[in-house]
Order: structure tokens, then C-alpha cells, then sequence
């Protein structure tokens, strides 16, 4: 005990003096702050042995979650396997994947019918009991961490369910719980409010105030009125939102998702997004972390332009986020797709290319979410693209609507007036695999499926660690038999969170499919981005000018060793007009390849070695 003591105290000491500094500046309540260290000492001798082994192993190796192995996959519980136990029974297939990390999309307690795919959470120690329990959790992690496995999920922090007992003692009137929302009596006030505050969901959530009529009040409710966003300028607030972090982590959590980060800190007169004091809350919570359990790793969300999310990394000397999503990069890639120009792309690819090396993005192709067009329109104006006929074309592209466009899916939250709208729809759907099977059409499948496996290869190069949606590796495609269900039909985000189709996933072993293809080819990328000096974190990588828009060029290069990687994303054939010299071999093909005016069938790569 004597020697668990001693390892806390210190990493209390190393924190002790800028914990308590940012809290005091935000707070001001020694009480507060005094009760919050007791907790986290609390919360410390409560982890298990075996986590807190696992915190000293990877408090010598810092950098664990940034190794080239890393392969993640976004997984709903009950369309994977019903629930927790059975996702415990589905390791074997998420080994054969390659996947050492697991995130669980939302499952803690929620209210049917308003719970916003689960982030509506009511009670935040509560598994949804269709799901299973607490312990059932705690199970899953301990046979994770035993395969090698991490576990991730979501914690959301900016609001919380209409049903949480907080939000309950509020609705009858209890000021000390009613201090923990945003609440006014005020029209003038909401009034106020909303000539600074942009509305998240203007047509199937207007306004960011919700009226309640049985104590006369408005509730602040940004993303939707069940969703009552919750007050961090009450230290309470703030403790037991952390205590709730500390619990769950305890379960055996690896990595904690941070939801919708930016809007935590709300002020009058701003556009409560991005405040500094959000930056305030995500450092503190990051020490608190580092000091109970340093071998959990948070993963911030934060939707929104490139310049505004870099700063949730913090600094070298006081990080914050360890690891964010890389939102911009993912709707820059499929307007890259739909205009057959890379050069937005490079841009992008370059600034977060000089980055420091510390900064660590998740990249995918597809999530959970919809596909919102936040570019940099700025710049594409530049090059003849509005925002808004540009937003129009993206999503009449993607919805197949383009006559050489193979992509089918849905909009969501279409706005009548400007016509403007985010996307849907799982990536083959997104890659002709659909259209291809609905028209049995051979050769387009076979297109398709090169495809697919191109922008898979291009997410792989990347720097960052790579993150496959559930159901992307066999390439399972749109479900629009949500339309039958009255609780999902109006929320077209369903067509790509049907249920994982496990006779499909049968398909990987048969030679000849779609599923083989698929699973093989993606199977192949993960063992050469494992393999591969070049892919380490600490390589220097670069775009290069290949002379045609359609062909991204990228170098990775570490230690003497170079690797050339090129991505078509025009669908018919390209020339990257290069002149590098010497003799190359194609690390996917395993074929030898010339690097003079390399010619490439549309919607191929290459990934070329020097020999």
C-alpha cells in the first residue's frame, strides 16, 4: 500500500502546482479543489492491479498509442454482436482484422427515442441494460488488454439527457441542480444569446434554447431539446464530470473519446465555441488522467476548421488532447474524390505534415456521423468553386445524381432555403460497390473494389493511426431498412449504421468476392504499414508535384529509407509526369516499377520502395 501511495503522491507533486493554479483561476473554491484531490486518490487505489500495472508499462512508453501497428475500428455493440458479452465473443474476427483498437460507440444509459444514436446520456455508470452491465464492460476490457487490445468509447461532456436525475431535481425547481444547466426566464436573454451563437441543427433542431413550461424557464439545449448542455462554470460540474471519467476508465477504458470539445465553456456576447477556458478544462483533465491513470489516452473531438483544432493538442511542455479526430481531412478526401483534384488535399496534407511529430490525428474514411462540407472555401473560391453551387454539386455527386458518379446515399438535415446539407453513406456504397451489385455489373464492381482499396491505402500512408468503420472491410454497403423503423426513419445517419451482416463477412473466405478482395487487400496494407520503417511517426513526409491534379504524390522517408507513394483519384487512366531514377518495387504488387512518367489505371496506387 505504502509503495502505491508513494507512486500517486508523486505524480501529484508533478501536477500539483498548475492543477491547482488553472483550477483556482477557473474556480476560485479551495473546498472544491481539496475534495477533487481526495477523489483522485480515491479513484487511484480503486483501479485494479492489473490496471495499474498496465499504467506503469505504458508510462515508460509514452508513445505507445502513435506506433505503426496502430489499426482501430468503429463498432455499435448491438449491430456487431447484440451486446458486450458478445462482442467479447467476436475478438477472434477483430484479431483477423488487425484491429488492436476497439471503440465502442455510444452505449451508457439513454432514453429510447431520444437519445441521439446515445449521446444523450442519462446515467453515466450505466450500461443501456439491452447492452449489459457495468461488470460486462469491465470483462470486455480485461480479454481486450489480454489479445493486446485497446478499448475505446465516448464521453460526453458538453451535455447530458433530460432524463439524468440532475436534470430532473431541475425540472422541479432545485436551485442547486438547476445551477448545474443553463436555465433563464427571460426572452430577452435567449434573444441575446442567439445574436452570437450559431444554431447546430436549424431545421430539425431550431434554436439553442428549449422552453419548459411546468417551471416557466428556457433550458440552454444546443444540439437538441432532450440534450441539456451542461454548466462548467460550476465547479461541481466540473468534479463530478471527472469523477465520472475516473469510474469509467476504471472499467479498463484506454481511450477516452471527448465529444463535441469545443462547446464545454459558454459566455454571452461569444460564439461559445473554442473559448479559452474549454482549453482550461481539457488540460486539467489531461494531469488528472496522468496522474490516476497515465495509460489513458484522450482522443478530443472537434469539428471545425483546420486552424481551430490544432490548438486542442496543447503544447509539447503542456499537452492537452493526445490524439484528435481529423474531421477536416475526411470531407477534404471525398471532395477530392468528387472533383478529381488533389490540390485542396495537398494543401492540407502539407500543413499537417509540419506539424510537430508529437501531434497525433486519427484518420478514417467513414464514421458514424454524416458528412458535413466544412472546406476551406476560401481557398477553393480561388480556383472557381462557390460554396454554396459547390455544396449543391458535392452532394448531388455523392447521392448519384451526376450522371458519371457511382456513389449512392442520403442527405441529412437538408436546409430548404439555401439548399444546404450534409451526406451519408457507408464507403462502398460511397465507391460504386452498390450501384455496381444492384446493376450486376462485373467490371464496375471490379472498379469499385479498386477503388475502395485505393482510398484505404491512401488513409494508410497517412501519418496518424489509421481507423476502419465496422463493416468497411468487407464492404458492406447502405441499409435503408431504417426507413421502417419510426424511431430511425427520420434520421438518415441509419443508412450506414445497419447491422453488421456476418454472412457477408462469411464472403472473405470465398475466392472470387467482393468480401475476399476487400478483406485481403486491406489485410495487406495493415501487415506493410506494420512492417515498414517508413511509416514510423517520427518519418518525415511530404506531398510531391506530380504534374496532373488528379495524382496525389506522398514520401514518407526514415533513416535512408523512402517510399513513393501515388494515389489516382480520376477514374480513368493518368500520368504522374515524375523523373525519379533508379529501380522500385511496388510494396502492395510486389512487381517492379518505373518511376518515369509512371502511367495509372483510374482510381489505382502505387506504393513504391526503392530496391
Amino acid at each position: 500500500m505504502r509503495k502505491t501511495n508513494d507512486i500517486f503522491e508523486k505524480r501529484l507533486a508533478k501536477h500539483m502546482d498548475e492543477l491547482r493554479w488553472l483550477y483556482m483561476e477557473l474556480y476560485d473554491n479551495e473546498a472544491m479543489f481539496a475534495e477533487l484531490c481526495e477523489q483522485m486518490q480515491n479513484y487511484y487505489h480503486a483501479r485494479n492491479a492489473k490496471l495499474r500495472k498496465r499504467d506503469l508499462e505504458k508510462e515508460k512508453d509514452q508513445a505507445w498509442y502513435r506506433k505503426k501497428n496502430m489499426l482501430g475500428m468503429m463498432l455499435y455493440i448491438d449491430n456487431f454482436a447484440g451486446n458486450l458479452r458478445g462482442v467479447k465473443g467476436k475478438l477472434k474476427y477483430l484479431e483477423e482484422c488487425g484491429v488492436n483498437c476497439v471503440h465502442l460507440m455510444p452505449f451508457l444509459d439513454s432514453p429510447k427515442g431520444r437519445s441521439d444514436g446515445g449521446y444523450a446520456v442519462a446515467d453515466f455508470r450505466k450500461v443501456k441494460p439491452e447492452l449489459g452491465t457495468i461488470e460486462d464492460l469491465a470483462d470486455l476490457a480485461e480479454a481486450c488488454h489480454e489479445k493486446d487490445m485497446n478499448l475505446c468509447m465516448d464521453f460526453v461532456m458538453n451535455h447530458n439527457s433530460e432524463d439524468k436525475e440532475w436534470a430532473q431535481k431541475a425540472r422541479m425547481g432545485e436551485g442547486e441542480y438547476m445551477s448545474r444547466y443553463f436555465f433563464c426566464d427571460n426572452e430577452n436573454y435567449v434573444r441575446e444569446y442567439e445574436k452570437t451563437v450559431p444554431q447546430v441543427f436549424p431545421e430539425t433542431a431550431p434554436g439553442n434554447f428549449t422552453w419548459l413550461p411546468e417551471i416557466g424557464h428556457y433550458v440552454l439545449t444546443t444540439f437538441y431539446p432532450y440534450q441539456w448542455d451542461l454548466n462548467y462554470k460550476n465547479p461541481r460540474v466540473f468534479n463530478e464530470m471527472m469523477y465520472n471519467f475516473l469510474f469509467l476508465v476504471n472499467q479498463g477504458i484506454d481511450i477516452l473519446r471527448i465529444d463535441a470539445v469545443p462547446y464545454i465553456w459558454k459566455e454571452m456576447g461569444t460564439s461559445c465555441r473554442n473559448l479559452p477556458q474549454v482549453h482550461t478544462i481539457v488540460r486539467m483533465m489531461r494531469m488528472i488522467g496522468e496522474i490516476v491513470c497515465p495509460s489513458v489516452v484522450l482522443l478530443g473531438e472537434v469539428v471545425m476548421e483546420p486552424e481551430k483544432v490544432v490548438p486542442y493538442f496543447g503544447t509539447i511542455e503542456k499537452p492537452e488532447c493526445h490524439m484528435l479526430y481529423n474531421v477536416t481531412m475526411m470531407a477534404t478526401t471525398w471532395n477530392t474524390v468528387a472533383t478529381r483534384d488533389t490540390r485542396l488535399l495537398r494543401m492540407q496534407l502539407d500543413i499537417m505534415n509540419n506539424l510537430p511529430k508529437e501531434y497525433t490525428f486519427l484518420n478514417y474514411l467513414r464514421c458514424h456521423d454524416d458528412i458535413g462540407w466544412g472546406l476551406d472555401f476560401q481557398t477553393l473560391a480561388g480556383w472557381g468553386m462557390q460554396e454554396v453551387p459547390h455544396k449543391r454539386y458535392l452532394n448531388d455527386f455523392f447521392t448519384g445524381k451526376i450522371a458519371e458518379s457511382v456513389s449512392r446515399g442520403e442527405l441529412y438535415n437538408e436546409d430548404p432555403i439555401t439548399g444546404d446539407a450534409r451526406f451519408c453513406a457507408t464507403t462502398a456504397s460511397m465507391c460504386g460497390i452498390e450501384s455496381a451489385g444492384f446493376e450486376q455489373n462485373e467490371e464496375k464492381k471490379k472498379r469499385a473494389v479498386r477503388f475502395d482499396l485505393m482510398l484505404h491505402a491512401y488513409m494508410m500512408v497517412q501519418s496518424g493511426i489509421p481507423m476502419l468503420y465496422s463493416g468497411d472491410e468487407i464492404g458492406q454497403v447502405n441499409d435503408y431498412t431504417y426507413k421502417n423503423d419510426p424511431e430511425k426513419r427520420v434520421d438518415s445517419r441509419y443508412i450506414h449504421r445497419g447491422k453488421f451482416d456476418w454472412k457477408l463477412a462469411d464472403g472473405r473466405k470465398r475466392n472470387g468476392t467482393v468480401q475476399k478482395e476487400l478483406f485481403d487487400g486491406i489485410g495487406k496494407l495493415r501487415s506493410i504499414r506494420s512492417k515498414e520503417k517508413v511509416f514510423d511517426a517520427s518519418a518525415n513526409v511530404w506531398t510531391l508535384d506530380t504534374w496532373e491534379n488528379g495524382i496525389l504524390g506522398v514520401v514518407r522517408e526514415l533513416e535512408g529509407e523512402q517510399m513513393t507513394a501515388f494515389f489516382n483519384f480520376a477514374e480513368e487512366d493518368r500520368t504522374a509526369w515524375i523523373e525519379e531514377e533508379g529501380e522500385y518495387m511496388d510494396l502492395y504488387t510486389g512487381k517492379k516499377v518505373s518511376l518515369q512518367a509512371i502511367k495509372m489505371e483510374g482510381h489505382s496506387f502505387v506504393l513504391a520502395k526503392k530496391c
